[in-house]
């Protein structure tokens, strides 16, 4: 009960604003990292330098990356983010493509009637599902 007297609505406030802070910046903390190692036009002793420097100096290592590679870190999340749908689309052309083709043989051969309806039914239903 004493600690909740102690403890008011604006304490509660300040508190949560400093989690809240404090998770922003534990996110950009490993935004930078997860860069770091993603970077392809860095050395490997440039990248443990960057480490060193962000791990014993992190705030000032951390503002001192996205000042000097930001724009570098938005590019690099850019062409990922390009390479992901690209990849994502040549998947659906591809696998639409496929249906489309054995819909098309499917069809002819019922017109041909070589299929009975039952037949193209069920086999229609087994390539759309």
């Amino acid at each position: 009960m004493l600690l909740a007297a102690e403890f008011g609505t604006g304490q509660v406030l300040w508190s949560m604003l400093y989690f809240f802070l404090f998770f922003i910046w534990i996110m950009i903390l490993f935004q930078v990292f997860a860069d770091l190692f993603r970077s392809d036009d860095l050395s490997g002793w440039a990248k443990a330098a960057w480490l060193i420097f962000v791990i014993f100096l992190p705030y000032l290592g951390v503002f001192v990356y996205l000042i000097a590679r930001g724009h570098k870190m938005g590019e690099r999340q850019m062409r990922a983010a390009q390479a992901q749908q690209d990849a994502f689309d040549s998947y659906v052309r591809e696998a639409a493509g496929s249906s489309a083709t054995e819909l098309a043989k499917l069809s002819d051969l019922h017109d041909a009637g070589k299929l009975t309806d039952e037949e193209f039914a069920s086999l229609k239903a087994k390539i759309l599902a």
